[in-house]
């Protein structure tokens, strides 16, 4: 059984003008430490995409099955938990809270979910999370303390404190330097062979497509798999 398996997926959304079409036709699938590169131009639906994989919305007609559960037929607290258990998320803008400090905003996942970790205390497997990202010593730094890379791996750290299943990364070196991305880059990468995490990863750039195991390229919300690293214009 895939990780996470898309069936035919469409997404409208209505407008004053009629529904407007944003997915159309979508399938494919997911399995334990595949790193995937969503790929297109601006407005193509990259982003729609991974908040439907990431059930903060769901489909117009077809099915998201994640670890087999119709993410449709849950309800609300059931995808609550799905989400804190399953899937971490990291953002083009970071997403960190600025009153708190690395190790906290690391930290919250678990404290949210009123998790620990066997043997661990949710401090120090955020403190053991930070050390994987090489950002121990930055632990008591809050977030304008931290540059845009340093940010970045801590939001990286936290989306994986609580072993989850599958990471959605929108843009996760849109804001970054290309050295700093690149680093941003082989930490995913690692994670998706170190902790058998899938990530899916959405990007403009080529060079980063260009580390995936499988790049999709979406045109006007319809999809193309594309088995060589293409050009890729316009942010998504």
């Amino acid at each position: 059984m895939p990780l996470l398996e898309l069936r035919s997926v469409f997404k409208t959304y209505q407008a004053d003008g009629g529904p407007v079409p944003a997915l159309e036709s979508i399938s494919f699938t997911v399995e334990p430490g595949d790193f995937i590169a969503l790929a297109g131009r601006s407005g193509c639906g990259k982003s729609t995409l991974l908040n439907l994989c990431g059930t903060m919305d769901f489909p117009t007609s077809g099915a998201v099955l994640l670890d087999g559960q119709d993410t449709r037929q849950l309800n609300d607290a059931a995808l609550t938990r799905l989400r804190r258990e399953k899937i971490g998320f990291i953002f083009q803008s970071f997403q960190l809270m600025h009153t708190l400090t690395a190790v906290e905003n690391v930290e919250l996942p678990l404290l949210l979910a009123r998790s620990k970790r066997t043997g661990h205390g949710s401090r120090a497997a955020a403190l053991e999370s930070l050390r994987w990202v090489e950002l121990e010593d930055y632990a008591d730094r809050l977030p304008h303390q931290l540059s845009g890379g340093q940010q970045q791996r801590v939001s990286i750290a936290r989306a994986l404190v609580h072993n989850p299943s599958l990471i959605l990364a929108d843009e996760p070196t849109g804001n970054l330097d290309t050295a700093t991305g690149e680093l941003v880059l082989q930490l995913l990468l690692r994670a998706a062979r170190e902790f058998n995490v899938a990530v899916i990863m959405a990007t403009h750039s080529a060079e980063s497509a260009a580390l995936a195991d499988r790049i999709i390229r979406l045109r006007d919300g319809r999809m193309e798999p594309v088995h060589e690293p293409v050009a890729i214009l316009g942010a998504g």
